[in-house]
């Protein structure tokens, strides 16, 4: 009764411990024959090792049948334990490979804050990091940052997602720009009430995928502006809306931030001077849980200097 007591209570061994990765892909799969293709295998072979496995812990890890094979709950248990230990180890071994200023640096960014305002200035941080190598990729969507290996996102909104760590970067004011043609044309300079006969563009997703003209609506009731019958034209960009504006197409709502530029050469005006409305909305940065690595921080510290 003692040696099996023993035997029941020994402590995992290597031999044991190098079977664990057929294991994990077998109960992965629910199949020893697509581990089998994953491990370079035959089917019996995986089948054979998971045998001796069980054999070896005293614990039924599946059941067979003719088709299929199962976990038992005590295989789920070891199964989702050694996930965790692996993904835990994953994640540690990433850590340490990102503890220097080097390696590839991924960052999700809405278009329009990249377009007219991170994507132009990003020579800077790459002369005073040329070991770091960024990839930039952007969309309207919250991204799932672990899924798709995303270091740091940045945003614009009022409602970040509270599974994540979020950075303040800057507040933001929306104003009315169009170009100097457009101006004249409809008479509008320190006219608004002149709006009534333009045609408004708009960022129908400016802080949600259904943000309609909210950023007009909002400018509008605050400055006592009577809005056109009707609701112009939309995008899903911010910086579509300028274009369309530099393109005499109509006015657009401007975030403050992202026309400047525009503004000082002239490409646009803002014909109502300085009635600009703050936003309830800020631009953050988001960042996983713990992913203090340098390289994060530095694109972090490097964001805020051109925020200032």
């Amino acid at each position: 009764m003692t040696d099996a007591n023993e035997a029941r209570n020994r402590m995992l061994n290597g031999w044991q411990l190098s079977k664990m990765y057929t294991f994990e892909v077998a109960a992965r799969h629910e199949s020893f024959a697509l581990a089998a293709e994953e491990l370079s295998l035959s089917p019996s072979a995986v089948s054979h090792r998971i045998n001796l496995l069980e054999e070896e812990l005293g614990i039924q890890l599946f059941v067979r049948s003719h088709r299929k094979v199962e976990l038992t709950q005590e295989g789920k248990r070891v199964y989702w334990t050694l996930k965790s230990s692996l993904d835990t180890l994953n994640q540690e071994i990433l850590d340490i490979k990102n503890q220097a200023l080097s390696g590839t640096l991924t960052v999700y960014s809405r278009p329009s804050i990249a377009q007219c305002w991170l994507v132009p200035m990003l020579g800077d941080f790459t002369r005073r990091y040329p070991s770091i190598s960024l990839t930039i990729l952007t969309g309207n969507d919250y991204v799932n940052m672990q899924r798709t290996g995303v270091d740091l996102a940045l945003y614009f909104d009022d409602t970040p997602p509270n599974h994540l760590s979020h950075h303040f970067l800057m507040d933001e004011e929306i104003l009315p720009v169009c170009s100097p043609a457009y101006a004249r044309e409809h008479e509008l300079l320190k006219n608004p009430h002149n709006l009534s006969h333009c045609t408004l563009l708009h960022d129908r997703q400016a802080w949600s995928n259904d943000s309609g003209t909210d950023e007009w609506l909002s400018w509008a009731q605050h400055f006592a502006v009577n809005m056109p019958p009707s609701s112009g034209i939309g995008f899903d960009r911010s910086d579509l809306a300028i274009i369309a504006a530099i393109n005499h197409v109509g006015v657009a709502m401007g975030r403050k931030r992202l026309v400047q530029k525009r503004l000082e050469r002239g490409e646009l005006i803002a014909p109502f001077g300085e009635k600009t409305l703050k936003c309830h909305q800020h631009y953050y940065i988001s960042t996983l849980p713990g992913r203090q690595w340098p390289k994060i921080d530095a694109f972090i510290g490097w964001l805020r200097e051109l925020a200032r």
